[in-house]
This record gives structure tokens, sequence and C-alpha cells, in this order.
């Protein structure tokens, strides 16, 4: 078989390919009309689908097939195998799908597949109205479409862009590393075409479920056949004297993004105070921005609660050797003009301060409408709330999750796939939510990928070498597997992923 040249890799299937070199549930990278081009085998079926993962272009022949899917190893997004369909977020776009034709021993790729036929809901209510345009209020919208829902859909939002990509905001965006055009997750022009109606820079301040309405913040009002509570959460604010002051940010919008940028442009030192997902994070970009950063966390170690003790010794020594200075085990007493002060006295210079100390779940307009809460929305497995018709999903939502019980994660994977499940039991699926939750997280050349949902409680064992960022750090409950961590094992995370989704052993120890 002939190689490709150029960027291209593997056989080219124009030519041919020879059905014995795709392994029965496996999978071949080639080319073919100058694509890249992965052929799948179950069984006596070939498949043939675009390589590449739309949503960061992970490489899909190193991922993980399941079925007649393939998950992305990067950041798990699922494409069916027979369509090209993007299943499952992160990726929201489609691969392209090819003809193949078996001839003997042989198979050729022949061309690209007609599209299949748009699908027809069971259920279509008269209307559906989504408050909050982030993550699950995004894809919610955009599965409404692709399920074939043709009637009307509201996409409300408070902030003052449409939906873009939030987890940039403290990684390449920040980092100087990624353009801004990178950031929308679709144009004015997709949301036109999908005729999903956007109202951007607007709030729902109240929502009537006898009446099914929704109030807006302009005073006019919406009917709604089904609704949709995706408002998210809110940064927690530091109360301490100088937390007012200019250079004191918080990291949630973009604005918030192009504001730390824009200070850090005449900046030399930075306080990061949280040692948080998104603390850690901003403190990584803004080295990146070759500012001097000081993280001040009040615990021992950097997210030694969700990751362990060996994985958090990991993070902090990352973030050390890229010069990263930690003040562990403090808190801020003072922020000053150019300094913060902590609690033992001990003074940072600084010409700037990200705080990163939580978030809390934005609950007040379903407890103004009777909807139950604690702790975020409570929810059933189809992420219905306890009235019929209003849903939720994304940070706000707390599921009840098989494995783990009732829980509430601030992830933006979990977010999509929520809102994809909402779209679909909108239409009439009754599709229980069962997905175990996933995160990835960047810290310089540190890049851990995260499924399950452990506990501080849990035991961690590390399978593989750490130090090597070649390891799984697998998390216990009693004797079940409750979540694992990769770094430089995205297989094994996806092998993760599908044993905890059908309550099986991880066989990594």
């Amino acid at each position: 078989m002939a190689e490709a040249s150029g960027d291209l890799e593997g056989p080219d299937f124009e030519k041919s390919g020879r059905i014995e070199t795709v392994p029965d549930q496996g999978m071949l990278l080639g080319h073919a009309f100058g694509e890249a081009i992965l052929v799948a085998r179950k069984g006596d079926q070939l498949f043939a689908i675009g390589a590449s993962c739309t949503h960061y272009g992970g490489p899909l022949a190193k991922g993980l097939m399941v079925d007649c899917a393939v998950r992305c190893p990067w950041h798990h997004a699922c494409f069916d195998l027979r369509t090209g369909e993007a299943i499952a977020a992160p990726a929201l776009n489609d691969v392209a799908c090819y003809k193949i034709e078996k001839r003997g021993e042989q198979f050729f790729v022949t061309g690209k597949a007609d599209k299949k036929p748009a699908r027809k809901p069971k259920a279509s209510p008269a209307s559906v109205v989504i408050v909050g345009a982030g993550a699950a209020g995004n894809a919610a919208a955009e599965m409404l479409r692709r399920e074939g829902y043709d009637g009307p859909v509201t996409l409300i939002g408070a902030d003052e862009f449409l939906p873009y990509d939030r987890p940039n905001l403290s990684k390449d965006y920040l980092a100087g590393t990624a353009p801004e055009e990178w950031i929308p997750l679709r144009s004015a022009d997709f949301y036109r075409e999908q005729k999903i109606d956007t109202l951007i820079k607007t709030s729902v301040i109240a929502i009537s479920p006898k009446t099914k309405q929704v109030t807006l913040s302009d005073n006019r009002s919406l009917d709604y056949g089904a609704l949709l509570l995706a408002t998210g959460t809110e940064p927690v604010r530091l109360e301490i004297p100088g937390d007012d002051l200019p250079h004191v940010c918080y990291l949630r919008t973009l604005s918030d993004s192009r504001r730390i940028i824009e200070k850090a442009k005449n900046a030399k030192r930075a306080v990061v105070i949280g040692a948080s997902f998104i603390g850690l994070e901003v403190a990584a970009s803004l080295r990146e921005r070759k500012l001097e950063v000081a993280v001040v966390g009040k615990g021992s170690l950097p997210l030694e609660k969700i990751l362990g003790r060996e994985l958090g010794n990991l993070i902090r020594e990352t973030h050390e050797t890229r010069g990263v200075k930690f003040h562990l085990g403090r808190t801020p007493a003072v922020i000053q003009d150019r300094q913060v002060q902590l609690d033992d006295g001990t003074i940072l210079d600084c010409d700037l301060v990200v705080v990163g100390i939580g978030v809390r779940p934005n609950t007040s307009l379903a407890d103004a409408a009777e909807i139950a809460t604690e702790d975020g929305i409570l929810v059933n497995e189809f992420l219905e709330t306890n009235v019929p018709g209003i849903f939720a999903a994304g940070d706000i939502a707390r599921w009840p999750d098989p494995r783990a019980g009732r829980i509430r994660v601030e992830h933006w994977v979990v977010a999509e796939r929520q809102g994809q499940t909402v779209a679909r039991n909108i239409l009439g699926a009754r599709e229980a939510f069962v997905i175990p939750p996933f995160f990835w997280s960047n810290h310089f050349d540190l890049h851990i990928r995260y499924v399950g949902h452990g506990s501080k409680d849990d035991r961690a064992v590390v399978s593989g070498d750490l130090k090597a960022k070649n390891a799984s750090v697998i998390f216990r409950a009693r004797d079940k597997v409750t979540a694992v961590a990769s770094v430089g094992r995205d297989l094994e995370n996806l092998k993760a992923e599908v044993a905890l989704e059908r309550g099986e052993e991880f066989g990594a120890l």
C-alpha cells in the first residue's frame, strides 16, 4: 500500500486497503482525496470518517472505538462511525463521512457519503425558552434543531456576547497563544440560519410556572412550552479590605479575561488568590506572559481534595519549575495598591490580583418560582425539576448520578452533555443522564484528564510514573473505582470512562 506524502499519514484508501489490516473493533489511519481519513471495522462492517476531532483537532486514530462510535483522546468527544455525527460534546460539528466499498480482500474509499435524512421528534412543545447562554444552553439549542424540532427556540443570556468557549478564557486565550476569533462557539449567522432567537445582555427576572411565562429584564414576557434553566454560577467574592481596588480581578466571562489581559500588559507581578483550577490555570497563563506570579491557597497542596496528594504535588512542582511561587496554608488579609498582606503578615508585592476562590450556583430565579433547590437546582435522572416542563442543566443542576449519588459539578463537558440530553428529553426521549463527569486541566506542559466523581476521602493509588508524566491515579471508595485522573495516558482515561459507564472494574491496576 502506498504511503502518504506531506502531512498525510498511512495508506491511500483511494488506491485500496486490505481488510485484514483493520482489526475487528479497531481503526486504521490513512487518507483519500487529500484528507486524513479513519477507517474502522466492526465484524464485516467497514466505516470511513474524517480523522480529526472537530473540537480542538484531536487525533481520532489515537482514541477509542466503542461499538459504532469513536471517542477523541483529548477531551472525550464522540462521533458516530456510521454517519460522522458528533454525538457527544465537546465537539459540536460532525466529521465528514465517506463511502467505502469492499472488493474481495480489499476496500476502497470512493467519495463522501450523502447526509442522513432529517429526524422527527417524538414530541414538539409549542416553544422552548433557554435561560442562560453558556455551555448547556447553547448545546441544548443546537441539539433541538439537530433532532428536528422546528418550533420557536429562544436563547437568553445576560452576557454581552453570543455563546463562547469558556475553558479557553483561563488557558490559551489568557496566555496569548489563542486568538480571539477562536473564542465564539458559533457566528451570529449560524443562529440566524438555525432560527435560534438569541437575546444577549438580557436577563430573566421571573418565572411563572402557572402561566408558562418568563419575564425579561426589559419587562417583556415570553411564553414557553418547555423551559431550560442553565444560569450557571457566579464567582465567590473576597470580603477583605481592598477587595474592590481597580487591579483586583475575577475570571468568569470574556470581558473578565479581556480585562486581565489588558492589565497584564502593564504589570510585572501578579498575586493569584485561590489554588483552584481557575486560579492555577490563570497563574500558568500569566507566567506565559512573563509576569512574576505568586499563588495564595488555604490548603496544604493545590487541588489535593480533588486530585489527591500525589497529583497535587506534581501540579505544585510543575508550577514551581516555571517560576510560580506558592504561599499555601495562607489566606489574604488586606489588599493594597501595590501589595497583598497575608494572614501571617507576609507582604507580596503586585500590580495585579486575580481571585479564584470558588463559585456559587445562580438559583435565585428558581427559588422565587418555588422550584426545588439545594446547592443547585434539584433534578431527576432526566434533568427535569419538580415542576413538569422545566429542566435544569450545567453548573446549577444537582442530579442523581448512578455511581456517586446526587451531585453537582462545574465542568464544561458535563454542562454541554446535559444540555444535549435535556434537548432530547424536551422532545420526548426520556433519556436518563448517566454519563460519568469528565474534565481536563492544563498546567504548562502538564495535561490532566479526569473522569468520574471522587471525594477527598477516596483512596488514591498511582499506576505508572507521575514524574515522567505517564500515569493514572485511580480513586476508590471501598472497593469501587470512583474516578481516574490521567497524565500522558489519554487512551487509558477513555477506557476508564467506558468502564465507569458500564459499571465494570477498571483494569489499569
